[in-house]
């Protein structure tokens, strides 16, 4: 069976009727944790693409970016993104369950909030109240608000993005623990690292683009140092 099947039952059962704790309990071991991330994802981003008042091509496109539908489940992720527009859950419900599931000191609920921002970017306009829905979910997510910020620096093209606020370091730093933040970095952004915190094989893919800001980030800071 197919994590989109998997994912349509379980939204189909959300459409009949039955409570979302009673959905969210049966997929909190291994491998339905990624059902219930792949769940969570297109809520969250289903709710926040409306709450600028617009649901865009671009933000659909880049849910698919988000997750590599293969085009012969095409029909069946397009069902879901339809089930969850129609729920009427909040979406503080669905990032409370998603909290509850997943350890915030794991990565997962980052990993979330990641593919969150890459939907919120698509269109290329952040708006104001995208930026308080994420912040709100971090919030309830309990991800410290320096997290929040090293994504939104990397995300966000309000200005270039300060290196330092993109590894989550100080300016005055040593060297050697700013490079040991990053190596860290690099490690927890590894494709088996994060399909071991209960990532979709379809999601992993966002780690490329979070490898590439994060070198960018050590190699201007590098630069820095050097002149």
């Amino acid at each position: 069976m197919s994590i989109w099947t998997r994912i349509s039952q379980a939204l189909s059962a959300l459409a009949s009727g039955e409570g979302l704790s009673a959905v969210f309990d049966r997929l909190r071991t291994p491998p339905e944790r990624s059902v219930a991330f792949t769940i969570a994802v297109i809520a969250l981003g289903a709710k926040m693409a409306k709450a600028d008042g617009l649901v865009t091509r671009d933000e659909v496109t880049a849910f698919r970016e988000v997750f590599h539908i293969p085009p012969e489940a095409e029909a069946g992720a397009a069902r879901v993104f339809n089930l969850a527009r129609q729920d009427v859950a909040g979406f503080e419900e669905y990032a409370d369950r998603i909290a509850r599931m997943f350890d915030e000191t794991s990565g997962t609920l980052c990993d979330l909030l990641e593919g969150l921002f890459h939907i919120a970017l698509a269109d290329g306009d952040y708006h104001p109240k995208e930026d308080a829905f994420l912040a709100q979910v971090a919030e309830i997510f309990g991800l410290p608000e320096a997290q929040f910020q090293r994504l939104r620096a990397r995300f966000v093209p309000d200005a270039a993005p300060d290196p330092y606020s993109v590894l989550g370091v100080e300016p005055d730093m040593p060297t050697a623990q700013i490079r040991k933040v990053w190596r860290g970095l690099v490690r927890e952004s590894h494709p088996d690292r994060m399909i071991a915190r209960g990532l979709p094989e379809e999601a992993v893919k966002m780690s490329e683009k979070r490898l590439v800001a994060i070198n960018r980030a050590w190699e201007q800071i590098q630069a820095r140092e050097a002149g």
